[in-house]
């Protein structure tokens, strides 16, 4: 049974998604919350497999709360639900550490299968999408002192890394799937697999996702 938190600040959205959601013999929720505070506190103690948030919130928002939820090092997985599937609220939904974003309009078989999708591990958002993301705001980060520190080459997640582990993290910053890489590189499919379990296994990603915002901050890749 995969267990949900809804966070929404409006009322009827959070009880469509309920409705949604309990329709499903494999999925229950098990809190819903009006704001971003409220989701890191039912994060914290009702320990959901997805939370399901909303990023315009009153007081804190979801990319906070997002950030927040990741930080602790909560088992519960993050799928932000934004109006439109570019714009800069996506982009810091990701980097926060969401493991992926769907628009409001999405058909409910799309959202059902995104909740799957994120419980089982998965990210929501193509590798590819992703990149685009990280290229279209890379000159919005922030400057000075509030900037999130650059991910050193050096950095012991990457030294960790073999020479071919590092090479095909670099092609997953690029947006390649597996099959692309499987092809590209000449090896076996199953064998790609094994090396991106490797990757994220050692570089502490919680899922592909993660693992091209580490690539692009590691300028293993280069913005487009």
């Amino acid at each position: 049974m995969t267990t949900v938190l809804i966070a929404d600040d409006q009322p009827m959205q959070r009880f469509g998604f309920r409705m949604l959601l309990e329709s499903q013999d494999d999925m229950t929720v098990v809190g819903e919350a009006a704001n971003g505070a409220e989701a890191v506190r039912q994060v914290a103690e009702l320990h959901p497999d997805v939370a399901l948030m909303d990023i315009r919130m009153p007081g804190l928002d979801g990319i906070e709360a997002t950030r927040r939820i990741i930080a602790v090092g909560a088992r519960t997985r993050v799928l932000i639900i934004t109006t439109f599937d570019l714009d800069e609220y996506a982009y810091d939904g990701l980097r926060a550490g969401a493991s992926g974003f769907l628009v409001k309009d999405a058909q409910p078989e799309e959202l059902l299968a995104g909740v799957r999708a994120v419980a089982a591990g998965d990210a929501v958002v193509a590798p590819s999408l992703t990149r685009r993301l990280l290229d279209t705001y890379v000159h919005h980060l922030p400057a000075g002192p509030t900037a999130p520190a650059p991910v050193r080459r050096d950095d012991p997640r990457l030294a960790s890394l073999t020479e071919r582990e590092r090479e095909i993290l670099t092609v997953i910053g690029q947006g390649w799937t597996n099959t692309e890489i499987a092809e590209r590189l000449h090896l076996a499919e199953s064998t790609v697999k094994t090396h991106v379990g490797r990757i994220l296994a050692k570089t502490g990603a919680r899922d592909r996702v993660q693992a091209v915002i580490l690539a692009y901050d590691a300028q293993l890749v280069k913005p487009a």
